[in-house]
């Protein structure tokens, strides 16, 4: 079967006539290959678009880790755009549109692998494309230098603590005193198995290691820096991918606010806005994690040169800042999982914050949002897309909404 495509889905497939769906190819591109149901397999390529390019990666083909290696980064920019605009649109909205900022290759600085033991070491890497098969990645083109540098590290973990029957994640995060370590699906610990795995921690530098929910050694502080504040995070706790894509959130989020007298951060996680914006304002922030929030505090407290910043733990799902509440502030900051903040969002639509900064991973629950306070008189002045997750179909985006007041 012949075909042209004619757009990409938003899982990076593309999308012909019928539909049939093909894998691995870019809108104006005649393709053939072998029909299975709704898709095609065994692709080839008869006319290619001129955006097509050949991937960075030697294990682009068989990892599953990046979907868009093929596409230009202009396309990529493009359609990650579009992508927001579609969402938008289905909620009858349309908006202004910042240059898209992307993160460079090697800067992701926090990744989940996935490893497990086989007959001659240990298999460690990215799952391939829609399957249980496991990829090693020695040279991915994604991760910073000292994630890449860490796997012989992570190797040994798993050769101590993992099997041949079971697979085991390994979340790795870069800090300031090395690579923090959070495994889940390992051997039950014993004496002689932590003491084991303390010994690689020792050895291969690592900060922080956290196996099956138990903290199992710490070498040095796992800290990163929000503005003029170290903080050190609870093991597994939310972190931008990395520090460019955090950068260019924190920017458009200062643009969106300008200056404050008071600022409220809803869903603040450790402090990623909280903390760079006090240099210049007082912060409340709002987190549901308890522990998430101590370690905010705690880092603020140590902090020279800060504004007031005040903290709250408190489920934003179940029990939202009201209108009242929100009084108390100039600018708001949200930053939802990617379920967005339905309940929260529509307390902020019947507030009188004057200015809202609205950061998202999700252009659908963010459309979703932002009907609501579109609805209720704000204006939804611009929107950015920071494309972080580099190759990949995920977009993130940072929005301006402001009302006359």
């Amino acid at each position: 079967m012949k075909v042209t495509i004619d757009r990409l889905g938003h899982l990076g497939n593309g999308i012909a006539d019928g539909p049939i769906f093909v894998q691995g190819v870019l809108p104006g591109e005649v393709v053939e290959g072998t029909p299975d149901g709704d898709r095609l397999t065994d692709v080839k390529i008869v006319t290619p678009s001129t955006d097509r390019v050949k991937p960075p990666c030697r294990h682009a083909r068989a990892c599953g880790g990046c979907q868009l290696q093929h596409a230009s980064d202009a396309f990529v920019a493009g359609w990650k755009q579009q992508v927001v605009e579609i969402a938008l649109a289905g909620q009858g909205l349309s908006a202004p549109f910042k240059p898209v900022v992307t993160s460079p290759a090697g800067t992701r600085r926090r990744a989940t692998l996935s490893a497990r033991r086989t007959k001659g070491g240990v298999l460690l890497g990215f799952h391939a494309r829609a399957s249980d098969t496991l990829v090693a990645v020695p040279d991915c083109q994604l991760l910073y230098p000292a994630l890449l540098a860490a796997f012989p590290g992570l190797e040994a973990l798993v050769m101590l603590g993992g099997s041949r029957t079971a697979e085991l994640s390994l979340q790795i995060t870069t800090t300031k005193g090395g690579v923090d370590v959070v495994v889940t699906g390992g051997k039950p610990l014993d004496s002689a198995l932590q003491l084991e795995l303390a010994r690689v921690v020792e050895a291969h530098g690592f900060s922080r290691l956290t196996w099956n929910g138990e903290a199992v050694a710490l070498r040095d502080r796992p800290a990163q820096v929000f503005g003029a504040a170290m903080v050190v995070p609870p093991a597994g706790a939310f972190l931008q991918a990395t520090a460019e894509g955090e950068a260019a959130l924190l920017a458009g989020v200062r643009a969106a606010l300008g200056p404050q007298k008071r600022v409220v951060d809803l869903f603040s996680g450790v402090g990623t806005f909280a903390l760079p914006l006090a240099a210049t304002t007082e912060v409340h922030a709002v987190e549901g994690d308890k522990a998430m929030v101590a370690a905010l505090e705690l880092g603020a407290r140590h902090a020279e040169g800060l504004r007031r910043v005040t903290t709250e733990a408190r489920d934003l799902f179940r029990r939202p800042l009201e209108p009242d509440e929100l009084r108390a502030f100039t600018g708001a900051v949200i930053d939802p999982p990617r379920a967005g903040a339905e309940a929260q969002t529509e307390a902020l639509a019947r507030s009188v914050v004057p200015v809202i900064a609205a950061v998202s991973c999700n252009p659908v629950t963010f459309a979703r949002d932002a009907k609501m306070l579109v609805a209720a008189g704000y204006a939804l002045d611009w929107v950015q897309v920071v494309d972080q997750f580099r190759w990949s179909t995920h977009v993130e985006l940072v929005a301006r909404f402001s009302r006359a007041i």
